[in-house]
């Protein structure tokens, strides 16, 4: 989405300072606390993504080198450098006939680390059809077609993943809210779009949510940020860049294609996760790790929290507890005590929970189950 304009000055002087970055070659590769952190589950590895962003070479206010940076210190695993292809207000200050020029210096400056950058675009039309992001590409030129149709079916011949930007975007549906129009059933009929973003930036639909269930469609998260990340969603301060968890067999771009194209995703945002509960259901199950202790009558139990999310759980289960009511949070990376009144004395139980700030359709709660032995 577009943001703002930087006056010619300053885009002269972010492409400097990149170019001075670039040469120094000395991209930052160390990780820190403002990691996002998430289990592997079973049978696959959670890899993070953050698969729609722009740079100088479009609308956005970096050199490509710096979405690098930033995607390292969050632990990121894999980016795509999304330029838009017909919207390039800086072509007098930055002219660039190579559309995969962004791609190219996005992988120099990851070559010494293990990010995996993966050549995209941002389909940039009116609505319908919309934004959308052509991803997995092999050449980005040849997806500068009048004729929309064209893009789409060059993107395919690519066998690129194509997925619908930000399809509540108020600046083409007023009304926030995602509808499919009769092209979008076109593009869905012939394969043309594979999945469609539940949440951009900072806005979500749960309406996208249900064309995406509806259409068998992958979901994602995505930052498409412009300026940077630290300014956009405050990561000194606490908080986190949208990313698309992909759960892959293997770490690599082969692998988080195939993830995304049989939908192993689930999307984290806001402290919020949305997903298939196939995938999002064991990822919760595997943040949280249960010690028990203590009296056979009323139990104590740590609950150890290994991801970022803060988890916020309904008690389902017929016991009650002696120190929490019936909702209550286990806080990221931290261990949370409670007491299960079970009243007779037993060796084993089962509790089960609702965790309310997950999403596996628009309102359904996914639930989880701890069993105590």
């Amino acid at each position: 989405m577009k943001r703002f304009f930087l006056p010619r000055t300053w885009i002269l002087l972010t492409l400097l300072l990149g170019i001075s970055n670039l040469s120094a070659q000395e991209p930052v590769h160390g990780r820190s606390d403002r990691t996002i952190q998430f289990p592997d589950i079973p049978g696959y590895r959670t890899l993070k993504c953050d698969l729609h962003m722009h740079t100088v070479l479009s609308d956005g206010s970096v050199w490509p080198n710096i979405r690098v940076e930033e995607a390292l210190r969050d632990g990121l695993d894999a980016i795509s450098i999304t330029d838009h292809i017909e919207y390039q207000p800086h072509l007098e200050d930055i002219p660039h006939p190579d559309r995969n020029r962004g791609y190219e210096l996005a992988r120099w400056a990851a070559k010494e680390s293990d990010l995996l950058v993966i050549n995209g675009v941002e389909i940039t039309r009116d609505m319908p059809p919309g934004h959308f992001n052509a991803i997995f590409i092999e050449d980005a030129n040849r997806l500068i077609q009048d004729d929309v149709m064209k893009v789409f079916r060059e993107a395919r011949k690519q066998d690129a993943f194509v997925f619908w930007n930000h399809p509540h975007w108020r600046a083409q549906i007023p009304s926030g809210v995602a509808a499919l129009q009769e092209i979008h059933h076109e593009l869905i009929s012939e394969g043309l779009i594979n999945g469609i973003e539940i949440y951009n930036e900072y806005t979500y639909s749960d309406e996208a949510l249900q064309i995406g269930l509806d259409h068998n469609l992958t979901l994602l998260g995505t930052s498409d940020i412009h300026v940077l990340i630290d300014w956009q969603f405050d990561v000194p301060g606490g908080g986190h860049r949208p990313v698309t968890l992909a759960f892959a067999t293997e770490k690599s771009t082969a692998g988080i294609k195939e993830a995304l194209q049989n939908r192993r995703t689930a999307v984290w945002f806001d402290n919020t996760l949305v997903g298939n509960a196939e995938y999002l259901v064991p990822l919760i199950q595997q943040s949280l790790i249960v010690e028990r202790e203590g009296d056979p009558r009323v139990h104590t139990l740590l609950i150890d929290n290994l991801s970022d999310a803060t988890y916020l759980l309904k008690n389902l289960s017929g016991y009650t507890f002696h120190d929490q009511a019936s909702v209550f949070m286990v806080k990221a990376h931290e261990k949370t005590r409670i007491w299960v009144k079970t009243v007779e004395s037993t060796d084993s139980f089962q509790l089960r929970f609702a965790v309310l700030n997950a999403f596996t359709a628009p309102g359904k709660h996914p639930e989880i189950e701890i069993v105590v032995e």
